[in-house]
């Protein structure tokens, strides 16, 4: 499982000129789910996520973390974070989780970050969706779960 996880001032999704989710202070989390994921899986990630501290302090100091800050999540399914490049110049996507086990695993997700964090927007699964931000810094997190 893959986050790469943006500090934003603010993001929103939108889908076919609907706005789906919308959040200002926090984080826009790209979510990638690989065949190999469980929910044990994105439960560490989930953790692991909600426990970075990339938010300055007082001191100017990346110190504090989305519920010090009364920060959001926006969290967004993409499966080309399993694009595989190594040959040819199309992506191929076979590392990607299929579309049933994925869809299921970012809905656990998003349940996961409700109960435990509250302040969760999200996007569409599988849906053409425009994405909107200011990236804080720019402020850019890789999270793998090969890494956890």
């Amino acid at each position: 499982m893959r986050f790469v996880i943006q500090r934003v001032s603010h993001a929103s999704v939108t889908v076919e000129d609907r706005v789906l989710g919308k959040i200002g202070r926090g984080f826009l989390v790209l979510i990638g789910v690989a065949d190999s994921d469980t929910e044990e899986i994105a439960d560490k990630m989930v953790k692991k996520m909600l426990g970075l501290r990339i938010f300055e302090d007082e001191n100017g100091k990346t110190n504090l973390d989305l519920r010090t800050v009364d920060g959001e999540l926006l969290l967004i399914s993409q499966f080309t974070l399993y694009a595989d490049c190594k040959r040819g110049n199309r992506p191929g996507f076979t590392r990607a989780g299929k579309p049933d086990q994925a869809s299921a695993l970012y809905d656990y997700i998003v349940k996961k970050c409700r109960a435990e964090f509250g302040k969760a927007q999200k996007g569409e699964f599988g849906a053409d969706m425009k994405v909107a931000l200011l990236n804080d810094g720019p402020f850019t997190i890789l999270l793998d779960s090969d890494d956890l």
